[in-house]
């Protein structure tokens, strides 16, 4: 009976390990480029912010124009100050930096993706970086 506990404990540690590591492990680390085109609270139960990037893809052929493409991505609730920028520069309309985590999983308290921003970069010089 001894040898079942000691069994059980063990499975147990491993099986809270491995949540444990899928919820707070990062798989990936970036950096996004682009205009914020909306932020929002969202849920019935659970309150997330759920937010847009807009991307411009230029095409290969010179004088087409650019392709849309949007990056949906999620902001924790207690990071109040990145919240309050990303809904100044969605009213302003500039072009911004965000950097971002992905989770191994998403859960609904969190938000609607496992794309996280954790921070974000405000251009505001007016000539661009690259002539």
């Amino acid at each position: 009976m001894k040898i079942i506990r000691r069994i059980l404990f063990v499975i147990l540690l491993v099986v809270i390990a491995i949540a444990a590591f899928l919820y707070w492990g990062t798989y990936e680390e970036g950096v996004m480029a682009g205009k914020i085109i909306r932020i929002s609270q969202k849920g019935v139960i659970f309150k997330t912010y759920e937010a847009k990037l807009g991307l411009e893809s230029f095409g290969a052929l010179k004088g087409t124009s650019p392709i849309a493409e949007t990056f949906d991505f999620s902001v924790e609730r207690g990071n109040k100050e990145l919240i309050r920028q990303l809904e100044e520069v969605a009213l302003t309309g500039e072009r911004v930096n965000v950097h971002f985590k992905k989770r191994y999983i998403k859960v609904p308290w969190r938000g609607n993706t496992r794309y996280f921003a954790t921070g974000i970069d405000r251009n505001t010089s007016s000539k661009p970086a690259i002539e």
